[in-house]
């Protein structure tokens, strides 16, 4: 396989393999952006720590003694031809294999020696089975994130009185469907959003969670196909107050079914006068 090869670690896995030598190295790198310019980036779990840790020193010395301390730890739970590790702190990749480069997040140089196993079973192994065990421990260790940045974005005329209807809507469908037990949330109009309807937002230790509306949907689709993506991403909410994964998996369709709207990701949605003439 070309040294270019990349394996990068989040909920799923690309089935990629890596080039791998036998000799060994360690570069001392500390990596501080969100890896903007990686290819097929894959996600880990989006919660915020359960507890605020003190940020580990990120002098150039301090680095080196980390990494020095986290390839020392890796060779001797086994790990085998790789030239050099990279520390990084980034949001969503926890560890990532670009030929022969390791690319580890800094919250796992104090995990329990049977979380670097994970992480060198994850490096070496050719199978994608192997790799999906190995991906269960690692995420399972909770490591601090960088905190999310939202981008702002100037609200237009006529935007703060959806949100108010939007807020009265909120708290009317949490009190229908889910017995009034979610939290109130912040909710905001986007124009930016180019293919997607919704979105909701778990946040972070330093950010509140939020949900996000299509500004083009809302204006194009009516209010009841808003109330119908309204709810979707309030089940989503649902999920994450009530500690499971936010997916679109089997709990999340049989919630969307028991609410009356479509489980689908994506669905087929048209104006209020077209649909109608499709109906005719």
């Amino acid at each position: 396989m070309p040294a270019t090869a990349q394996l990068q670690l989040g909920f799923d896995f690309d089935d990629v393999a890596a080039d791998r030598s036998s000799r060994s190295r360690f570069v001392a790198t500390q990596v501080d952006t969100d890896g903007s310019d990686r290819v097929d980036t894959l996600h880990a779990e989006h919660r915020p720590c359960e507890a605020a840790r003190d940020r580990p020193s990120r002098g150039r010395a301090a680095v080196r003694a980390r990494t020095a301390v986290l390839f020392s730890r890796l060779q001797g739970r086994g790990l085998r031809g790789i030239e050099t590790i990279v520390l990084m702190r980034t949001r969503t990749v926890m560890v990532s294999l670009i030929g022969r480069t390791l690319r580890v997040h800094e919250g796992y140089v104090d995990a329990p020696d049977e979380v670097l196993s994970a992480i060198v079973l994850f490096a070496t192994s050719r199978t994608r089975h192997t790799r999906a065990a190995a991906k269960t421990a690692i995420l399972a260790h909770d490591v601090e994130r960088a905190p999310a940045v939202r981008r702002t974005e100037r609200a237009r005329p006529g935007d703060l009185s959806i949100i108010a209807q939007l807020n009265g809507a909120h708290g009317e469908l949490n009190a229908r469907w889910f017995g009034g037990e979610l939290q109130s949330i912040s909710l905001r109009i986007s124009g930016r959003m180019a293919t997607r309807l919704g979105h909701y937002d778990p946040g972070s230790r330093l950010t509140p969670p939020e949900i996000a509306l299509s500004r083009t949907h809302v204006q194009r689709h009516g209010w009841r196909e808003t109330m119908h993506t309204l709810l979707h991403e309030m089940v989503h909410q649902w999920q994450h107050e009530s500690g499971q994964p936010i997916d679109h998996g089997p709990d999340f369709r049989k919630r969307c079914r028991e609410v009356g709207i479509t489980p689908a990701a994506r669905r087929d949605v048209l104006p209020i006068t077209k649909k109608r003439i499709r109906q005719a």
